[in-house]
């Protein structure tokens, strides 16, 4: 009797465990969206900004909103499916990353040959928006930074954007003082390398990752027929 009262109360805690799982994970998934809209939005938004005030700096600070939302959607994308294609998802999530990155150094190199000096006023402007932006998805995310280690590093991610924005704010606050180009380059050129670097290094760990992943599926070999 008891063997069988263990048996049904395993069973029961293993039911209650998966379904606290599951509702975890639909949490989880609803405070990605939401930050994955934040992210996107900002990163439309830095970028029209960016070629309208000729910002290098809000072009480079576009280029992490845009790391964020391909980081969140990649990570809705491949909650649920195996190695190969979270691999392939992620060797895509970092080719877009240096092709913006590259773009962004060849602009910032455009502009200091020209000297163009950006709209000190709307760089500023769309700086502190998108500060309030990051502060925003900071707030919705303390509450899961400890649910896992994947919430753990998108809480933290969004805590060092934080610095981004602030050096794109004081970029525009130089701009506007000195009347030069070279504080707004200085930034972009930064946060772009910074992009640059971390796109190759994930190209890198995602090509790794899909010769493992493939490997093992060749070593497993097609299920056979029953």
């Amino acid at each position: 009797m008891s063997r069988q009262d263990g048996g049904v109360s395993m069973k029961h805690c293993c039911d209650d465990k998966a379904e606290a799982l599951a509702q975890l994970r639909s949490r989880q998934s609803r405070v990605i969206k939401v930050v994955l809209a934040i992210n996107a939005i900002m990163f439309a938004v830095e970028l029209v900004a960016g070629l309208a005030s000729r910002s290098t700096a809000l072009l480079g600070d576009s280029l992490d909103m845009l790391g964020d939302a391909l980081v969140y959607g990649a990570t809705l994308y491949a909650f649920a499916r195996g190695p190969v294609e979270k691999a392939r998802t992620a060797l895509l999530k970092g080719g877009v990353m240096a092709l913006f990155a590259v773009g962004v150094l060849a602009e910032a190199i455009i502009k200091a040959a020209r000297g163009a000096v950006p709209a000190a006023e709307l760089m500023g402007g769309v700086g502190l928006l998108a500060l309030a932006a990051n502060f925003a998805c900071l707030v919705i995310l303390l509450r899961h930074r400890e649910d896992d280690i994947n919430m753990k590093s998108a809480w933290i991610c969004s805590r060092n954007d934080i610095a981004a924005n602030v050096a794109v704010v004081g970029a525009a606050l130089t701009v506007g003082m000195v009347r030069s180009w070279w504080p707004d380059v200085l930034v972009g050129v930064g946060i772009a390398g910074l992009f640059l670097v971390s796109a190759f290094g994930i190209v890198t760990e995602s090509l790794i990752a899909l010769r493992a992943a493939r490997s093992a599926t060749l070593a497993i070999g097609p299920k056979a027929p029953t």
